[in-house]
């Protein structure tokens, strides 16, 4: 392969190479420029046949060890197009025995301008529908089935890490749960943008060099062996030259990073201790990898912690890709391989991140019931009870109290208050739902 073997000299080598998932759809692009080709009778019909059948070979992954050009590559993305031709071609003509060309057969009606920002579309939209749906739906479903097996689980709430008022454990997982499922709604958004894709817009955008119906042909056929509704873009200078679509869907894997991230430090803290820390919760699974190699049978949150870093990771290509879509002038974006690697790399990190925290962390998240209990019956933020009755200032002054060891029953039994109505002021229902528990006792009182 004349060119990958050139571009060795010019190219970076950071043995940085592109997913299976872009040589795909790549591959995919090839085959179906073939298909359209022979149906607008550009092509030789054997020639066609040829180019069709390595291309599949190429998608069914038998060649991947071939693609062998970095990522760091020419900003547009010939190096990956021009190795794919070369491959297709010399793959077609072994088996067919015809000579055929990688630029005049392979590459018929095509330019890299519009090969791989089309591919880098394709296999991010692909990508997402193979795993990440999957993922998102999987934690959203996981964190909904835990908050309703905590919905009785009764903890302290914490602001700035002090002790607040009283939540229960499904209330927190409830939010993660709603959070996950606006996640899924951006990434869906994102997608029907990235859906418009500039094939058929040759060098530039104008369709020099291709049949005025290339393009519409094409996105029909990819559609055909997808499934995923892409459509020609109505403006392909635009699907070209911008990266806009893509760095919206990076942005959105970044939002659900953010997300995740913070569910898992969320539960690294309710699982700390077991002495020393929060103790909320156990995480039996948690159990099976060594925590340490030094202090024997001590047990961290692994999985949770792998999760956090894939965050981390994800954010970063964020950044990275912001960068990517500002490269270039005019009628291109030089950022396109490395976008296309990124975002198909964050999609994978993503979607294996949230399966693993729902089914090894999730769905095996066993509350210590009592502890977080009598965390939240001894938390001095209870004295906000009477401050409707007694007023902010005063509130404040008794909730100074309480944190040297008086207790809110002392206070209301110094306001007067019986034993059985200080149960029903602090019965602990009903201070985790709307309602102003003394003001409610005093109107009863009256009646």
């Amino acid at each position: 392969m004349k060119y990958v073997e050139g571009s060795k000299k010019v190219f970076m080598e950071t043995g940085t190479k592109f997913p299976d998932k872009m040589i795909w759809s790549v591959a995919l692009i090839k085959r179906c420029a073939a298909q359209t080709n022979v149906s607008l009778g550009l092509l030789e019909p054997r020639i066609g046949e040829a180019i069709i059948n390595a291309s599949e070979e190429v998608m069914r992954g038998e060649h991947n060890d071939k693609v062998l050009v970095d990522v760091f590559q020419t900003g547009s993305g010939t190096g990956i197009n021009m190795n794919l031709n070369e491959l297709i071609a010399e793959r077609a003509s072994e088996m067919s025995g015809l000579s055929i060309h990688p630029n005049d057969h392979v590459n018929m009606g095509q330019s890299s301008n519009d090969v791989v920002p089309t591919a880098i579309r394709v296999a991010a939209v692909s990508a997402v529908q193979e795993d990440l749906r999957q993922s998102l739906r999987k934690i959203v479903g996981g964190l909904e089935a835990l908050a309703e097996r905590c919905s009785n689980v009764y903890k302290a709430g914490r602001t700035h890490l002090r002790d607040a008022l009283p939540v229960t454990m499904g209330q927190e997982f409830g939010a993660y749960a709603d959070a996950f499922q606006h996640d899924e709604n951006l990434v869906e958004a994102a997608l029907s943008y990235v859906k418009e894709v500039p094939i058929g817009g040759t060098a530039v955008g104008t369709g020099l060099n291709t049949h005025p119906s290339f393009g519409e042909l094409m996105v029909r056929s990819i559609n055909a062996a997808t499934g995923l509704d892409f459509s020609s873009a109505k403006n392909k200078f635009r699907a070209a030259r911008l990266l806009s679509d893509m760095a919206s869907l990076s942005s959105a894997l970044r939002i659900l990073s953010l997300d995740l991230y913070r569910l898992c430090q969320d539960l690294r803290l309710m699982f700390s201790g077991p002495m020393t820390g929060l103790n909320e919760i156990d995480i039996p699974t948690q159990q099976e990898v060594a925590g340490s190699s030094i202090m024997p049978g001590k047990t961290n949150p692994v999985t949770v912690e792998s999760a956090m870093l894939v965050c981390a990771q994800t954010i970063g290509l964020d950044q990275a890709n912001q960068m990517a879509s500002l490269i270039g002038e005019f009628e291109l974006s030089m950022g396109v391989p490395l976008m296309g690697y990124n975002v198909v790399t964050q999609i994978r990190l993503m979607s294996e991140a949230l399966s693993k925290v729902s089914d090894v962390v999730l769905d095996h998240v066993e509350p210590n019931t009592q502890t977080a209990r009598r965390y939240a019956e001894s938390s001095p933020a209870l004295i906000t009870v009477l401050s409707p009755i007694i007023g902010y200032d005063k509130a404040s002054k008794i909730g100074k109290e309480l944190v040297k060891g008086y207790s809110i029953r002392e206070a209301l039994a110094e306001m007067g208050y019986n034993e059985a109505q200080i149960n029903e002021i602090l019965n602990i229902k009903k201070l985790v739902e709307p309602g102003i528990p003394v003001k409610e006792h005093e109107e009863r009182i009256e009646k």
